[in-house]
């Protein structure tokens, strides 16, 4: 099932996608989600960031082919890092170029997001915090990245962190094929298989480090051919039985 967060008339709701309809619920999906009887056109609704997070996690290094484009060597545990909120967008939002940076990078990205609070909770558990997943790009501005010697500054632009166009509830997170287009030419494929720490893995991984809240996203790594942006560029995101994300770069 795809779930969605949309403006419609001024109002933000959650919907479920029916093919090209959506029909919206009532209340939030982080529980039992209750469908009403509304339908509308998707093309009649503008749509938003799929979660309001208290927090973004995100993992690095996490597929064994970008390792080897790297030629690194496998982490014994995940190396996690933060965005804030502020640097959200959403599917069809704007990608606006830092004057303070002199590059900066796609990264596409399988997330997922989280469907109820939770502490050190065991691999075996991570599937029933999960409420669906969704697509992200996780821009850097990757000569302030090499200048800081950390990442804060680098991935905290606003805008830096695309996010959508929905949630996908029924995916299977270890085994979906995920590409990224530079202006309609593909630029990264690979498959969540490669991964080195898989979804539960990383859900109880964070989880022993920090409380997880409703609609926090976690994701999990880029693949290989990682790249440059530039002003005017389009940059997609694209992960099968998901969706695609599509934004633009502007200065």
């Amino acid at each position: 099932m795809k779930i969605a967060r949309v403006s419609f008339k001024n109002k933000i709701s959650w919907a479920i996608i029916e093919d090209k309809t959506i029909r919206f619920i009532r209340g939030e999906p982080f529980g039992r989600i209750k469908a009403g009887n509304t339908r509308v056109s998707l093309g009649k609704v503008r749509l938003l960031v799929p979660a309001t997070p208290s927090k973004i996690i995100l993992a690095g290094l996490n597929y064994r082919d970008h390792a080897r484009e790297l030629n690194m060597k496998l982490p014994k545990e995940p190396v996690i890092f933060l965005k804030p909120p502020s640097s959200l967008i959403a599917q069809g939002q704007d990608i606006i170029y830092p004057e303070r940076a002199g590059r900066i990078d796609y990264e596409g990205e399988l997330a997922l997001v989280i469907k109820k609070k939770c502490r050190k909770i065991p691999m075996s558990k991570a599937v029933d915090y999960i409420l669906g997943y969704t697509c992200l790009n996780d821009i850097t501005a990757r000569d302030l990245q090499k200048k800081d010697g950390q990442w804060t500054r680098s991935k905290s632009f606003d805008t830096f962190c695309p996010v959508g166009p929905w949630l996908e509830t029924q995916a299977c997170p270890d085994k979906l094929r995920i590409r990224t287009y530079l202006n309609g030419a593909p630029r990264q494929d690979s498959s969540c298989s490669n991964f080195i720490f898989p979804v539960d893995y990383l859900v109880s991984f964070i989880s022993s480090v920090m409380t997880l809240n409703p609609g926090d996203i976690i994701s999990t790594g880029t693949p290989p051919g990682v790249g440059e942006i530039n002003p005017q560029d389009k940059i997609c995101v694209e992960i099968d039985g998901i969706g695609r994300l599509e934004n633009r770069v502007v200065k």
